[in-house]
């Protein structure tokens, strides 16, 4: 299932093209050359004797490099073809193309071969919105080399476009006069470099480290598949889906603090090439039994700014992690409050479930020792900053009026927390997931307290505050008529009332008395919720609902991930089995890759799954999200915990072994190989 779009990543360094490999992008089109938040390039077209290519064949090698097979006319039929190009493009950093043109005539040919270059440097935020730029352009042709610039004040972008093959180079492009001999051919290799302030490499300045050749990234990658468990398995889809969900989880890392140091994941191609803290958080869980150092290196990076004092415009408190970091001009001038912006209610109870998690899976008590400071202070928030009320809850209400984020929960659009009817409820909200964040939390901090701080007291309130919370999250949600937990609670304290996805990591929390967990499952399998494919973020009925409605509707993979992790915790396998065998189901669909979401519409009525239009690919917690559900239905649990160790692999997936599984108890083979269960 193709949207017409190549991309290639590496990072937050990307490029999205038409399939023939033109960037002719609009003002609210993402394509072009980007990093770090800026657009370096908005028209790259090719152009032979005046005419424009058309796409023959596409190929994606990697996620750094494709190939385009292009010809300037289309032929007629029973006419041959004259001329071809191909296109072998890669990044790195920098953007690389090698442009080689052929003739297939039995006499020599001239050709005026032209790429049309233009860069209007927007920043991502400003595709997404459109405004008018209030900076200075500038053009310089030099030595050979093409120049393009903009610069507002100390906020300085560059474009550098070279070529190995001398050409003409103009202010709006490069052209080559060529003569191609009988079946000759010709080459050139174009190079296009991302600049900052005084032209220097942009990713060596905010990174800490230059750009990688393509042979770099090859190997990069082969190191990181190398070391990642070997998986075996009866299902076609579920081997090419963890390959390229491995792929793609490699081709998103990048290391977002000036200084360098380890790369964390990106949030997802095209909008959200950015570090944020839930997405960067609920990807290394799910990474976890795979490749453990991510998850150190996301609390590592993440405490760099965690939050130290109180500041209105990015939302930032003491102990909170952040919600989103951008390097683009708009935060550079506070015209967005990104730098970072602390607008979220989950991500700092989801740094301690990390933390704890990370912990159980490596016997890393080094880190947790370390850390013991942070995870003191993000627990702290979240009783003395996160309860806007004072009634034990974790509740959210944009303190920045004018850029802040009016729904700071994971499904943070502007309409997806609503009643059954479809009104929107008053602020501040207290949204259910958050009350079972809160809790594990506070079990897990307690552990941590006891085991590694040495702080038993400290345990014990922690463990006295989750079973208050539990029963009094039990009471207060509980929707009493239609059996399932509120969405959310309003400053009113009424029951939001709608029925939603949000009941299933409940169960991954624990917060859910047993006693209820069947109605939860019930509900999140029913005909309303479960689309065949996947649990609808919003049930079917609801006044919001739509099935290509950003969060009211439609169906995002690393959601289920979640909800059939919880659905297992609670003992419910073959519901857990069924979630995970629709998601990989759906991902044959999208030849491995999963997209942050897709349409909520009926399996029966659609018989495949409908791509919702500005989904995110790669998303980072969607390439977590086979992990998850591999972990999920092989009953990979470390020793000693809590949750049911039973697999969970539905009939139709036939028999998984994963092999050479990394962390403290991974290695025992039993918690690598099962097999359907006999029903």
């Amino acid at each position: 299932m193709s949207d017409g779009l190549v991309r290639l990543l590496d990072g937050n360094t990307f490029v999205v093209s038409e399939e023939t490999g033109d960037i002719d992008a609009s003002p609210t089109i993402p394509t072009g050359f980007f990093s770090f938040d800026t657009r370096f390039l908005s028209k790259w077209i090719l152009s032979i004797n005046d005419e424009r290519v058309n796409a023959l064949t596409v190929e994606e090698v990697e996620y750094f490099e494709s190939r385009m097979v292009v010809v300037p006319t289309l032929p007629a039929p029973l006419v041959d073809i004259g001329v071809s190009a191909i296109r072998d493009r890669s990044i790195g950093g920098s953007f690389t193309e090698q442009l080689t043109v052929i003739n297939h005539e039995p006499k020599p040919v001239d050709l005026r071969i032209r790429i049309d270059v233009d860069s209007d440097f927007a920043d991502l935020f400003e595709i997404k919105d459109v405004r008018n730029k209030r900076g200075t352009y500038y053009t310089q042709v030099d030595g050979g080399r093409l120049r393009l610039g903009y610069q507002r004040e100390g906020f300085c972008r560059e474009t550098l476009v070279s070529s190995t093959v001398p050409a003409r180079v103009d202010e709006q492009g490069l052209t080559y006069r060529v003569r191609l001999e009988p079946h000759g051919q010709w080459t050139t290799n174009l190079h296009v470099q991302a600049l900052g302030l005084g032209g220097r490499d942009l990713r060596e300045s905010l990174e800490g480290r230059p750009g990688r050749s393509r042979a770099q990234i090859r190997q990069d990658l082969a190191d990181w598949l190398a070391q990642a468990p070997r998986l075996t398995c009866d299902s076609p889809t579920l081997g090419m889906t963890y390959r390229r969900s491995l792929a793609d989880l490699s081709a998103l890392l990048y290391a977002p603090l000036t200084g360098g140091g380890h790369a964390i994941p990106a949030a997802g191609l095209p909008w959200f090439m950015a570090i944020f803290g839930r997405d960067s958080i609920l990807t290394s869980i799910q990474a976890l039994p795979f490749a453990p150092d991510l998850a150190a290196t996301t609390l590592h990076q993440l405490i760099v700014r965690q939050g130290a004092v109180l500041h209105d415009f990015r939302e930032e408190e003491p102990g909170k992690i952040l919600h989103e970091l951008r390097y683009g001009e708009t935060t550079a001038f506070e015209e967005q409050p990104h730098s970072p912006y602390y607008g979220s209610a989950d991500s700092t109870p989801l740094f301690v479930i990390l933390l704890d998690e990370y912990e159980r899976w490596t016997g890393d008590a080094t880190l947790v020792r370390s850390l013991e400071r942070a995870g003191r202070a993000a627990l702290h928030w979240i009783d003395e900053y996160g309860d806007i009320m004072g009634d034990g809850y974790v509740w959210y209400q944009r303190r920045n009026e004018r850029t802040g984020l009016d729904n700071q929960c994971w499904k943070d659009s502007w309409d997806s927390i609503s009643f059954r009817d479809g009104r929107l409820p008053s602020l501040p909200r207290a949204t259910c997931e958050l009350q079972g964040y809160a809790y594990d939390a506070k079990i897990r901090g307690a552990r941590l307290a006891r085991e590694f701080w040495h702080d038993p007291a400290y345990a014990d309130r922690l463990e006295r505050e989750a079973a208050d919370l539990k029963e009094r999250f039990n009471r207060d949600f509980w929707v009493s008529d239609g059996e399932y937990y509120a969405l959310a609670l309003d400053g009113d304290g009424r029951q939001v009332d709608a029925l939603s996805s949000n009941i299933g990591h409940l169960l991954w929390s624990g917060i859910v008395d047993e006693s209820r967990a069947p109605k939860i499952a019930e509900h999140l399998l029913g005909p309303r919720l479960f689309s065949g494919w996947g649990v609808r973020t919003l049930a079917l009925g609801e006044g919001r609902y739509n099935p290509i409605g950003y969060h009211v509707g439609t169906v995002w993979p690393f959601d289920n991930s979640f909800i059939a992790w919880g659905l297992r915790r609670y003992g419910f396998h073959q519901e857990a089995g069924q979630i995970a065998e629709g998601i990989i189901d759906a991902a044959e669909h999208f030849d491995g890759r999963l997209p942050e979401a897709f349409g909520g519409y009926e399996r029966t009525l659609t018989r495949y799954p409908v791509l919702y239009p500005t989904a995110c690919s790669p998303q980072a917690w969607s390439t977590g999200t086979p992990l998850l559900l591999l972990r999920t239905m092989l009953g990979m649990e470390p020793r000693g915990e809590h949750l049911v160790a039973r697999p969970a692999v539905p009939p139709g997936m036939g028999r998984i072994e994963l092999l050479d599984i990394p962390g403290r108890w991974g290695r025992a083979g039993a918690l690598g190989r099962a097999h359907p269960e006999r029903r």
